[in-house]
């Protein structure tokens, strides 16, 4: 149960705005062979959608601090972010896994106020579909 636990934390922290690696955890969990990979694959899934959970929150809530230097999210991710919410609207949600721009664009799911419910689908398919290829490709190499 440990190791579910410390990979849900890991996975949580990982999909907010502390570097963290969650795959390294999750990985590792693997190798010791001693865990069910679809445990592994539901824990890391379900930290990583409530850590954009926590994202889109701060995106409702704390915008008005954006200029303070201790502020979570630079102005440059917020920019890249709104970008791509620009061109390819709430489907961009299905790359908040992607490394440099996920985090922003949860938080800009906030602050744009996209449908939460509709949040939460997009983010989840994306992010179970991302921790579905790293089991997998674990699985190969061990």
């Amino acid at each position: 149960m440990e190791g579910y636990l410390a990979l849900f934390v890991a996975a949580l922290l990982a999909a907010t705005v502390l570097p963290f690696s969650s795959e390294a955890v999750l990985v590792g969990l693997m190798a010791a062979g001693t865990y069910d990979p679809a445990g592994l694959w539901t824990a890391a899934t379900v930290g990583n959608v409530l850590g954009a959970c926590i994202n889109w929150g701060l995106g409702q809530f704390c915008l008005h601090w954006q200029d303070r230097r201790w502020f979570p999210v630079s102005a440059d991710q917020l920019e890249r972010a709104g970008t791509w919410f620009s061109k390819y609207g709430v489907w961009s949600l299905l790359l908040a896994w992607v490394p440099l721009i996920g985090d922003p664009l949860t938080f800009a799911a906030g602050i744009l106020r996209v449908d939460f419910r509709l949040f939460v689908v997009l983010v989840a398919i994306g992010k179970a579909g991302r921790y579905a290829a790293v089991v997998f490709a674990a699985q190969g190499a061990l």
